[in-house]
């Protein structure tokens, strides 16, 4: 049996083509992997069948969208993860679980190699490689793109040689990556971060600046995890796909931002992700509620770190694990219901209530009933500023 390369397979041009590109490259057997994390659009079967058609001596397709939702989105929810506090890491999620699968994939059929349809500019080559570094270090990892100098005019003139089951459709100008926690647009006349979105960019989300009627929501979360909609239980997939819609429909989640990629340019980017948006404006709401001061402060620094990992493809990194823990930590009394109010392209908290809420009605009201202590302030004061009191007195008599 000749030697194998497990490659992950999109159905698009570039790895349909890149599947006779790497045999002839490299001489080994190609495996197509298409892992399903919500990306909607074709059916799967076709896909698979395809990079048969192609030349692929093996077509595997993994439907993943309940193990995205339960084990990449959820932490990431908990972690409130907004890359430059904008960006809730819709295509750095999805990275790690396609690696692993190309990892087990690779170990399951004895290959040596995988692949991946990645350029040598952005994030996503770094996000595979690295992921699938750290779970299966024998493996070597090729980019056709990259690697092997498959250019798209190239890719063009290979499928129409060989009569390769490619459907041409006019060339989209913009690059588009998607899945279940929302989708990236790049490229095209957005490249000019002066020129605005335009309505056609859109799919998840419905124009904000058209008048609907408010919608309310509540969302119940359990130790973090969203669980329920207006008190009808539901699986993290489902709230995810729910939220879209319900999100979606008012505009919620539309991000336009010029980002910082890991290889050191910049690229303007525009995002939506109805449901992210939405879930982790309820979920961080909560916190301020069941979340000790101190504690819940520490965490808005750990979350801005924990974001930059994953963006950067460290999903199984060390660091990233021991965060993961403090995180899951925090998480204990993070229970509870917040109310969002849907319109004009917000998500406006307007309620939240918890068994575990730290707010003390006694403690906070100003009318009568009020058991907080005012004559505690001042010495509480005086002892809090001393050290810049004392620290003001040695200034004042240096000058």
């Amino acid at each position: 049996m000749a030697e194998r390369i497990v490659l992950a397979y999109s159905g698009g041009l570039d790895t349909s083509v890149g599947i006779g590109w790497l045999k002839d490259a490299t001489g080994k057997d190609v495996v197509a992997l298409a892992v399903d994390v919500g990306q909607g659009g074709e059916d799967m079967e076709d896909i698979r069948q395809r990079a048969l058609d192609c030349g692929a001596v093996e077509s595997i397709v993994v439907d993943a969208k309940d193990e995205f939702a339960n084990d990449y989105i959820v932490p990431a929810l908990k972690a409130n993860a907004l890359y430059q506090k904008r960006y809730p890491l819709v295509s750095a999620l999805s990275r790690p679980l396609i690696a692993k699968y190309l990892a087990s994939t690779a170990h399951d059929l004895g290959a040596d190699s995988v692949a991946h349809g990645c350029t040598g500019k952005g994030n996503d080559q770094v996000r595979f490689e690295a992921a699938v570094a750290a779970l299966a270090p024998d493996l070597t990892s090729i980019a056709p793109v990259r690697d092997l100098a498959l250019t798209r005019d190239k890719a063009i003139v290979y499928a129409e040689e060989r009569s390769l089951p490619i459907k041409q459709s006019k060339k989209s100008p913009y690059s588009i990556d998607k899945n279940v926690w929302g989708r990236a647009v790049e490229t095209g006349f957005l490249e000019d971060p002066w020129n605005a979105p335009i309505e056609d960019l859109y799919e998840y989300t419905q124009d904000p600046s058209v008048d609907k009627a408010a919608d309310e929501v509540v969302i119940t979360f359990d130790q973090g995890v969203p669980v329920a909609i207006d008190g009808v239980a539901h699986s993290p997939l489902q709230m995810v796909v729910a939220m879209n819609e319900l999100a979606g429909k008012h505009g919620v989640g539309r991000i336009d931002i010029v980002e910082d990629r890991l290889v050191g340019i910049k690229s303007r980017e525009v995002y939506e992700a109805p449901a992210g948006i939405a879930l982790i404006t309820a979920h961080e709401e909560l916190e301020n509620l069941t979340l000790e001061r101190d504690q819940n402060r520490y965490k808005r620094t750990i979350e801005s770190q924990w974001s930059e990992l994953v963006y950067d493809g460290l999903w199984f990194s060390g660091l990233k694990r021991s965060l993961d823990a403090f995180i899951d930590h925090t998480q204990r009394y993070v229970s509870g219901d917040v109310r969002l109010q849907l319109q004009g392209g917000r998500a406006v908290v307007t309620g939240r209530r918890s068994e575990q809420s730290l707010y003390d009605f006694s403690l906070a009201t100003y009318d009568t009933g009020d058991t907080f202590d005012q004559s505690l302030a001042k010495g509480f004061i005086d002892l809090w500023s001393l050290p810049s009191k004392i620290s003001a007195r040695r200034d004042l008599a240096g000058e």
